[in-house]
């Protein structure tokens, strides 16, 4: 999670410079949308929507392929979400950070039976690291660019991070690239070269720090309505099937507090089973 935290950051914070990356277009006119879409979207916690005049640029970094909604299905359906908004062209980027030889890495478009919907792919180990260490908003990606010197490319960006003048920018650029660093390197190594106090004197490190103890907070108010849901229901219809338990503990808190109230209504186990197999919408 701090990885996605950190691409966020940095894409909602340093947009001109990913515009100017991505598209080839110089210019400060760049609006960030708001990441919730009608309908509500397929989330992910990566995404970033960037409106530059009359075009949207769409990005999503991925650590790895896997997902619980397919990527390439994912692409398409914020695709037809961003479209159905704003109705202007879309530019759609995967940035991957970690290499990978999976499948789902390589792939660019979506096909079904009447279907086909591309979209461009980055893989960052493939990825010249010379445009990435001339911007100081993209060091932090430069880590995981291509290299036959991993270590070399790492002391090019922290001498390039220790020529930032402004000193907040510095410090928040810094605890980026020590954050996304940590997908290739020993923590170690990017101890050596970067100052740890800085990095927790950053926005970003707060941040994700904050995120963290949330996160921490939801996950355990979703065990104690999970222990609830399973406590009534354990008391009302005897022992519940493995499987059936598995699906209550894949449902969100806002679907638990669903079935919480469904239930009172529920005669026997079997009707716990076709209000499982109902669709529900996830807060």
């Amino acid at each position: 999670m701090a990885y996605d935290n950190t691409c966020k950051y940095l894409a909602e914070n340093y947009p001109a410079e990913f515009a100017s990356w991505l598209l080839s277009i110089d210019t400060s006119d760049i609006q960030v949308l708001k990441t919730e879409l009608n309908l509500e979207p397929i989330r992910a916690d990566s995404v970033t929507f960037l409106q530059i005049a009359n075009q949207i640029l769409h990005l999503e970094f991925q650590t790895t392929p896997k997902s619980k909604t397919p990527l390439d299905f994912r692409m398409l359906d914020y695709y037809t979400r961003l479209k159905r908004e704003y109705w202007c062209e879309i530019k759609q980027v995967v940035i991957f950070l970690q290499a990978t030889s999976s499948e789902g890495a390589f792939q660019t478009q979506y096909i079904d039976t009447n279907t086909r919907h591309s979209y461009r792919v980055i893989r960052l180990w493939e990825e010249d690291p010379t445009p990435l260490l001339a911007n100081p908003a993209l060091l932090p990606l430069a880590t995981l660019a291509r290299t036959d010197s991993p270590a070399d490319l790492l002391e090019q960006v922290a001498a390039s991070v220790d020529m930032i003048e402004e000193a907040d920018e510095r410090q928040n650029i810094s605890a980026c690239v020590q954050v996304l660093a940590g997908l290739r390197f020993d923590k170690n190594v990017i101890k050596q070269l970067f100052r740890e106090e800085i990095m927790q004197e950053s926005v970003i490190y707060q941040d994700i720090l904050q995120k963290g103890l949330q996160q921490g907070e939801e996950r355990g108010k979703k065990q104690e309505a999970l222990q609830l849901i399973m406590r009534l229901l354990t008391r009302r219809f005897g022992a519940i099937e493995p499987e059936i338990e598995q699906q209550i503990r894949t449902l969100s808190i806002a679907q638990l507090e669903e079935l919480a109230e469904a239930l009172l209504d529920f005669s026997s186990q079997s009707d716990l089973v076709n209000y499982l197999a109902q669709p529900h919408q996830e807060d």
